[in-house]
């Protein structure tokens, strides 16, 4: 029997049990599509506390979608998308703000903006009209541009910085708001290898600080030395859920990838290690 298949979505039912009722978001019976086409049918997660989640599956296959409706972006057609026990529709878009904090894909700054002015603006959910800009607000920002490793880059416009160095003050400018819930859609998008291993460095360390962090990525073996917690979708479904070494086999890999790979202990960590195989076989030993 497939692991992809019915073994697999046991396990989800496992697990689902033990994590929906401390979940602070979860998905219901969601679907969420763009005019008459579905892109997600029908589907049920639990984002577990305190974790890394990652969400992974081939192109097309509705990741960014997921996390768009999780973070209120897109309104689901059917269902209901709960943060903090509360239907996320109905909560004000402030109120969320500082619940969560997202970072989309390939963010932009306006010309000229400084680091410093950027991360500022994420403490716009926490001003109005009685409550401006104070040394509060200040503290915070201060404390998000050094959790990042930015406070010397501060002072200069964000335009200029280098790619691995504008995720760092993305992530920082969310982490401004306020909030311990972060949502990073491809947080290591047009980045090189060593400047997306520090960005998910960074995300580890706010793990560690306490953030709780669901994020798509691309790069698999990264999703499975990064994550605690896998979403492995195909089109449009959830095909397995759950920790890298319960989750990742050569099997599944197959059946949501259409990828023939071994998968192996990674030598420098309790994670499996995927090596794509292509079309040529290779003998190993």
């Amino acid at each position: 029997m497939r692991r992809g298949g019915l073994v697999v979505t046991q396990y989800i039912t496992e697990i689902e049990s033990d994590v929906d009722d401390a979940a602070r978001l979860t998905a219901r019976g969601v679907s969420v599509g763009y005019g008459a086409r579905t892109v997600i049918d029908d589907l049920d997660v639990a984002i577990p506390p305190g974790v890394i989640t990652t969400i992974i599956g081939p192109n097309g296959c509705g990741k960014s979608t997921l996390l768009r409706t999780l973070s209120r972006l897109l309104k689901p057609t059917k269902g209901s998308v709960v943060l903090d026990g509360q239907d996320i529709v109905r909560l004000k878009t402030k109120d969320v703000a500082k619940k969560m904090g997202l970072l989309p894909q390939a963010p932009v700054a306006p010309e000229g903006l400084t680091v410093s002015d950027l991360v500022a603006r994420g403490r716009h959910p926490h001003q109005s009209w009685l409550r401006q800009w104070s040394s509060d607000d200040a503290d915070v920002v201060a404390r998000a541009l050094a959790m990042t490793g930015v406070s010397d880059l501060a002072d200069r416009p964000v335009d200029s910085l280098s790619g691995g160095q504008r995720q760092r003050v993305w992530i920082s400018m969310t982490l401004a708001q306020g909030t311990d819930l972060l949502l990073l859609d491809e947080p290591t998008t047009y980045l090189d290898l060593a400047h997306a291993v520090d960005v998910l460095d960074l995300v580890d360390d706010l793990h560690e600080s306490g953030c709780a962090v669901v994020m798509v990525l691309h790069d698999l073996n990264l999703a499975t030395r990064y994550s605690d917690n896998l979403i492995v979708m195909k089109e449009g479904t959830i095909l397995a859920q759950g920790h890298p070494r319960d989750v990742i086999t050569s099997e599944l890999l197959d059946e949501a990838f259409g990828l023939r790979a071994m998968v192996m202990d990674d030598p420098v960590g309790d994670r499996p290690l995927i090596v794509p195989i292509g079309r040529t076989h290779v003998q190993l030993g």
